[in-house]
């Protein structure tokens, strides 16, 4: 199955997304309101979309923690686990920075999985 195959069909967007996309069209970008963007798409099971939104987020803000936490989840979702940890990492050092200890723990997490997973998967680490 690919990342495309994952993705479900966009249905009518709820009241809040609604909302957002319509802040959006009228020009007001920001990392809140894009990270407000992903966190629906990704609710209604649409990564890929969730993603774009999220990857602008931490572009417009790159201590944005909860964005670069977020943001692995839906490339994880995609089955891009490289690239989910590459932004969880993103997500650890911002969050370390800025002592936010919840999402520093919520991102350990997160990484720690990711390296289960990938021993589990690697089939030399069995011999």
């Amino acid at each position: 199955m690919t990342s495309e195959e994952k993705e479900k069909p966009p249905a009518a967007p709820n009241p809040l997304r609604a909302n957002l996309e319509r802040l959006l069209a009228s020009g007001r970008d920001g990392a809140l309101l894009r990270f407000g963007l992903g966190q629906a798409l990704l609710h209604e099971e649409q990564p890929a979309a969730a993603a774009e939104h999220l990857r602008e987020a931490t572009r417009q803000d790159p201590a944005y923690s909860a964005a670069w936490k977020l943001l692995g989840k839906a490339l994880e979702r995609l089955d891009r686990g490289d690239e989910a940890e590459a932004a969880w990492r993103q997500g650890l050092a911002a969050a370390e920075q800025r002592g936010d200890l919840q999402s520093t723990k919520e991102i350990n997490v997160f990484l720690k999985r990711r390296a289960r997973a990938k021993l589990a998967a690697d089939p030399a680490s069995k011999a």
